[in-house]
């Protein structure tokens, strides 16, 4: 595996992005043997999204490369004739070989990939395939993995001239045993009442929590909304928290948590709110969805491909988001009579993100092995 996954060794073992961790017991019943490149973050000591990776996983952190602001993005030149070299003897060593980008490290594997065409060859494209205004390096990796027809491509969503190597996937983030507390979850929680609200990601303008701070704020004084959950951190917690301080209802704001965590929130919460500016298919979708989280997310990217609104879930105009309309929106959705049932065929539609669909499709459409 070529990424730029955040690790760090902590206690003589590597600890990893969890959602990505989490993935390896897939790879483990597919393969004899796991090595994954990702980037060194010792400043995520004590991150409670980092999980131990398996030992049997052999682990290689590179330095820490890119950032915001022109001097780090050009700063990665220096560092890619050692990130190159560790890359290609990864390559050489291994039969298949699975990048995950956008990332320096995953197209300079890709860009490997046409030496060595012998190989089994899996990108996989966690940005928004269909996106118009592209940054610069994204587009260029897109155009890339359009090209490399020697290699399968997975991508979020399905779009219109879509290459056939290129592959639509969903990211997984589910297994069985969340499937089932999910089922339960649902069976007896109430829509009727009072509401609770949840966000999850990055406190940042990108996200949108800014826009649903500033709708909450405009919202009639009376409304279903019991609490607003915020789990996360960012730039605009300070934001937040103004906003906070004056809503009606109570607000409740974690940080970062862990997996774990992130679940039991879910369980008692009814909506899950994200106005996102730009995505691929935030994988919080699906695991709000399968705790009863009726998701109101924007209509951009692939979401609409999994989220139809009014049935499983709602989806937000971008052009009534920037047009300041969101209060209206929520003031809408809030007064639905279907939650429950809208809650009902989300949980459905979250099957696609179980770890057992992704492993089948890895073995039957990437490695093509038999049944």
């Amino acid at each position: 595996m070529v990424t730029d996954t955040a690790m760090v060794r902590k206690g003589g073992r590597v600890y990893a992005f969890g959602p990505v961790v989490r993935e390896l017991e897939v790879f483990q019943n597919l393969f004899d043997k796991l090595e994954w490149i990702g980037f060194d973050r010792p400043d995520l000591q004590n991150d409670p999204v980092m999980m131990p990776v398996p030992d049997a996983v052999q682990c290689l952190l590179l330095q820490r490369s890119g950032g915001d602001g022109l001097i780090k993005k050009l700063g990665v030149l220096a560092h890619i004739p050692v990130m190159l070299w560790h890359i290609l003897g990864s390559v050489m060593r291994h039969e298949v070989i699975h990048t995950r980008g956008p990332s320096t490290p995953a197209f300079l594997a890709a860009l490997l990939s046409t030496f060595f065409r012998n190989k089994i060859w899996w990108h996989k494209y966690a940005g928004n395939w269909g996106q118009v205004n592209i940054p610069f390096f994204y587009g260029l990796q897109r155009s890339w993995l359009s090209f490399a027809s020697w290699s399968k491509v997975t991508i979020n969503g399905r779009w219109l001239n879509q290459p056939s190597h290129c592959l639509s996937f969903a990211n997984p983030c589910l297994d069985g045993s969340e499937r089932n507390i999910g089922k339960a979850t649902i069976k007896v929680k109430e829509y009727g009442g009072p509401l609770h609200l949840c966000f999850v990601g990055r406190l940042e303008s990108a996200k949108g929590i800014d826009l649903l701070m500033d709708a909450l704020a405009a919202l009639p004084a009376k409304s279903r909304i019991a609490c607003l959950h915020l789990v996360g951190d960012g730039p605009l917690r300070a934001y937040c928290e103004m906003k906070a301080s004056a809503l009606p209802f109570e607000v409740k704001l974690y940080g970062f948590q862990s997996r774990h965590a992130v679940g039991h929130i879910m369980e008692a919460c009814h909506l899950l709110i994200l106005p996102s500016k730009a995505e691929g298919f935030p994988k919080v979708i699906a695991e709000g969805a399968n705790y009863g989280c009726v998701p109101v997310v924007s209509d951009i990217s692939g979401i609409a491909q999994y989220v139809h609104h009014g049935i499983t879930g709602f989806l937000l105009s971008p052009e009534r988001l920037r047009q300041g309309a969101l209060d209206e929106d929520l003031q809408v959705i809030l007064s639905s009579p279907d939650l429950k049932s809208i809650a009902e065929a989300a949980y459905q539609m979250a099957e696609d993100f179980t770890f057992e669909r992704y492993g089948q499709r890895i073995r039957e459409e990437i490695l093509r092995l038999p049944a």
